[in-house]
């Protein structure tokens, strides 16, 4: 069945890949992107060559997770044209690379306010529509850094998708009896395939970064780099992200795993994860209220 799909962030990288893959299996599919025309509208172009020679039902559109007018406009151009909005991605997001001290806190906002703040605006703009809809999906895409191994000089990235981590697990209960399914996507650290290393940002403060780079830590950034590379096996594809969204928007309402792991490099994400969710489920259960672990059914089902 063909459904609509908001996925922010889509210009590149796991959104990119995600939105192509949705329109392909046969969805209407909305690429977000904060800005259009960046990188000469490349994105843009691509996105209209496959609606075009590949008959796809995919759309570029502006959406600016910093900006509630931005988010407003674009959720009410979706719900124009197609009359509702079945499912939200959550993918926007920016990596940074540096000693945590040498980031300023202006930095660290900045940070949070693109990989947390922004979901909560897309949200607050798309809820209450999809709340009215009796079955619904939210997909969050999240990092095996939440609770897997962290090495040094991402703390700032870490913390943020913490959070959203964090705000992902309260949203899903208190969504679900809108019947609103949420599942968590937790991608590995793909060194290769995507730019999230090659863009990250770096920290502002030089001096105090520097007091690392050629004091005690000199070389550990490139030894970071190098050994998660180094752990990536050589048929590490992000594409496998995309699937795993397109595998999940297939499957019947109510039958979403809560949480869903692609790590090649399984850097230990999926255990954690899995003893946090159970004691997370245990407590719902203990309190009365294990209901809010699932989506309620649609009514008239």
């Amino acid at each position: 069945m063909q459904q609509t799909i908001l996925i922010t962030g889509a210009s590149s990288g796991f959104g990119a890949m995600t939105a192509k893959a949705l329109a392909q299996a046969g969805h209407r599919v909305y690429a977000s992107m904060r800005d259009p025309q960046a990188r000469g509208g490349a994105a843009v172009a691509e996105i209209e060559r496959l609606a075009r020679e590949a008959k796809l039902a995919i759309s570029a559109i502006a959406l600016d997770v910093l900006s509630e007018a931005s988010i407003e406009a674009a959720v009410k151009t979706i719900i124009a044209e197609a009359g509702r909005i079945d499912v939200v991605i959550h993918n926007a997001g920016h990596m940074v690379f540096g000693p945590i001290e040498a980031f300023t806190p202006e930095q660290l906002a900045a940070l949070y306010d693109v990989n947390v703040l922004g979901t909560q605006r897309v949200n607050r703009a798309v809820l209450p529509h999809m709340r009215t809809l009796g079955q619904a999906l939210m997909i969050w895409v999240g990092s095996s850094s939440t609770r897997g191994g962290t090495p040094p000089f991402l703390a700032p990235y870490f913390a943020a998708k913490a959070d959203m981590d964090a705000l992902a697990q309260s949203y899903a209960l208190e969504l679900a009896r809108f019947g609103i399914e949420t599942t968590i996507v937790v991608p590995g650290a793909f060194t290769k395939g995507t730019e999230h290393f090659a863009h990250s940002g770096k920290p502002a403060d030089t001096e105090r970064a520097a007091a690392y780079w050629s004091g005690p830590y000199a070389g550990v950034d490139d030894k970071a780099l190098k050994g998660l590379a180094g752990l990536e096996p050589a048929d590490a594809d992000p594409a496998k992200v995309a699937e795993a969204i397109v595998d999940l928007v297939a499957t019947p309402h109510g039958r979403r795993p809560f949480r869903v792991h692609i790590d090649p490099s399984d850097d230990g994400s999926t255990i954690v994860n899995g003893v946090a969710d159970r004691v997370r489920a245990q407590l719902l259960e203990r309190i009365g209220l294990a209901d809010l672990l699932h989506p309620s059914k649609p009514k008239g089902t």
